[in-house]
């Protein structure tokens, strides 16, 4: 088991105390602010440093000190202003300072996120260039008629806030969001025009996205920039705003989730005014700005039709960029025996689609989920769709672990294993 040193507040400690001694894990230390825990790490590295994110406690120098010694850090946050120290100085493993013991256990052996900045950035800078270290932007799209992206991007952002990051999710659609209502959120004021309005006045930081973003959810929750209401407000968001909304975005998140619209038509050449802005140049930006794009299509046939005919002008879009096709709502009822066997196949022969994601159909989670303006995690956990995007985003979305720290943790695991007969 890790070693662990703590680095708490008292109410903190002795509320997660019983639970560690009580997982078998090893407390190496009990210390009270940043210089002891630099101390007792150079002293005898523990393999994880469980420290309370204030900067009271967590500093630029914490996070050097560990790294040179190849501890793992975990921040717990206990307020807002906690969180945005941790994400300033660059730690990417930040959890709430309410959250359970069974929420940060996997945390000790989960798979460590790229190097970390370790520049002493403060509260509200945020210039790209402090964020794009370990952030990356995943764009969710799919075709018309209504495959899922909505659902999909609330999933993949509510999974990626339960492993510990932190996650903004954008509502790109031009032609009216729908992740505001999908998540019980008012949306009188929409988050991501208003940044796409600041962006275009050079005065979008991390302090206004905090100021026009809404937070959903407890210990694991994520923030939102909730779309727009109507749709005659598209022009807001032309592309060159889209642009610079997503770099200052990379700058306050560790995982960007962007929720686009259907369309990837550009429609320059039925326009008279070249310099007019474009409806689907959201979209367009979106996924051209994204480091993965997760492309819905609905597993029936009219979904599966609309989706190959589109899918070629999105791969000519997108110029080599990650792709992962998921389909979504996969049910006998509408393809027959093995419906996933069937998709897979209809993919693989028609678009050259290897291995897409198969997301089974689950009608009555989904449902329960949209009428508690609720995430699939907190109203079905056991829902067959959420294990599905839940796998995908373990194995293909959280980075793998580095094979230096793997053999690291083993060698420690040798040497602290009890003797065997």
């Amino acid at each position: 088991m890790p070693g662990i040193l703590l680095a708490l507040d008292p109410a903190t400690e002795d509320r997660l105390l019983r639970d560690i001694v009580a997982g078998g894990h090893d407390v190496l230390g009990r210390v009270a602010d940043a210089e002891d825990v630099i101390a007792a790490v150079d002293a005898a590295p523990p393999d994880v440093v469980l420290v309370n994110a204030a900067p009271r406690c967590l500093t630029a120098d914490v996070l050097q000190t560990c790294d040179r010694r190849g501890v793992r850090v975990i921040a717990l946050a206990g307020t807002e202003r906690d969180r945005r120290n941790a994400v300033a100085i660059g730690l990417h493993e930040v959890i709430d300072a309410d959250a359970p013991w069974s929420d940060i256990e996997p945390l000790l052996s989960a798979a460590p996120l790229p190097a970390r900045a370790t520049g002493t950035g403060s509260e509200g800078d945020g210039g790209p260039e402090s964020g794009e270290r370990g952030s990356r932007v995943l764009t969710v799209w799919g075709p018309a008629g209504a495959p899922g992206r909505s659902t999909i991007a609330i999933t993949l952002a509510a999974e990626i806030a339960a492993a510990g990051r932190t996650v903004a999710l954008l509502d790109a659609d031009p032609y009216g969001g729908a992740i505001a209502p999908a998540l019980g959120l008012l949306d009188e004021a929409p988050g991501f025009a208003a940044a796409c309005r600041l962006a275009g006045s050079d005065s979008l930081t991390s302090a206004e996205l905090d100021r026009v973003a809404q937070n959903y959810g407890g210990s694991r929750g994520f923030r939102v920039l909730t779309g727009i209401a109507r749709p005659s407000r598209w022009p807001e968001l032309s592309e060159e705003r889209v642009r610079r909304t997503l770099t200052a975005c990379r700058a306050w998140a560790e995982y960007v989730v962007v929720d686009t619209g259907f369309s990837i038509e550009r429609d320059e050449e039925i326009s008279s005014d070249l310099f007019a802005p474009r409806r689907n140049a959201a979209t367009i930006a979106a996924l051209q700005g994204a480091d993965h794009v997760v492309a819905v299509a609905s597993a029936d046939p009219v979904g599966l039709a609309r989706f190959l005919r589109a899918h070629a002008d999105l791969i000519e879009l997108l110029d080599g960029q990650r792709l992962t096709v998921l389909a979504n709502r996969v049910r006998a009822g509408v393809v027959g025996l093995n419906p996933g066997g069937q998709v897979a196949q209809t993919l693989l022969r028609f678009g050259g689609i290897e291995r897409p994601i198969l997301v089974p159909h689950d009608g009555a989670g989904t449902d329960a989920a949209l009428l508690a303006g609720a995430t699939l995690r907190e109203v079905a956990p056991r829902s067959p769709a959420l294990a599905a995007v839940a796998r995908f985003v373990r194995d293909e979305v959280l980075p793998a672990p580095a094979p230096a720290l793997r053999r690291r943790l083993g060698r420690r695991r040798g040497r602290i294993a009890p003797a065997v007969g």
